[in-house]
């Protein structure tokens, strides 16, 4: 059976994109936890508080990095690249571990999913092959 073997920049593209729907799916789902569209009729956003006008552009900004990541991944060269990965993936490796101790059981079933991606990053990232492999 042929075996595609993805390059580096492909795999990063790809746990890039499957984070951004695991955020997508945890934020939809968080919508039916009680209490959740009071506080944000309230202008409250979750734990963090008030949503001001500076809180909601940091959390925009928090969530287009892994959006840009996603390309980014693919058109940059690659030393740049792996630290760039390197770095954010453990950036949002503890992004996500602060969030962990005070959710929902289904909130912190997905963050964890989420920090195993972020770790597959850094991984994937930080053992860039210097040299790409055999084709057969």
């Amino acid at each position: 059976m042929e075996d595609f073997r993805a390059p580096t920049k492909v795999k990063l593209a790809l746990l890039w994109v499957s984070l951004m729907f695991l955020y997508i799916y945890n934020d939809y789902f968080s919508l039916y936890t009680p209490g959740t569209i009071a506080d944000m009729t309230a202008g409250r956003l979750g734990p963090i508080g008030p949503a001001s006008a500076a809180v909601l552009a940091g959390v925009s900004i928090m969530l287009a990095i892994p959006s840009l990541m996603i390309f980014l991944s693919v058109s940059l060269p690659p030393l740049i690249n792996r630290w760039l990965n390197v770095v954010l993936g453990l950036v949002y490796t503890a992004i996500e571990a602060l969030t962990l101790p005070h959710s929902a059981l289904f909130y912190r079933i997905i963050v964890v999913l989420e920090m195993a991606l972020t770790a597959l990053i850094v991984w994937y990232a930080a053992r860039w092959p210097r040299t790409a492999p055999p084709t057969e």
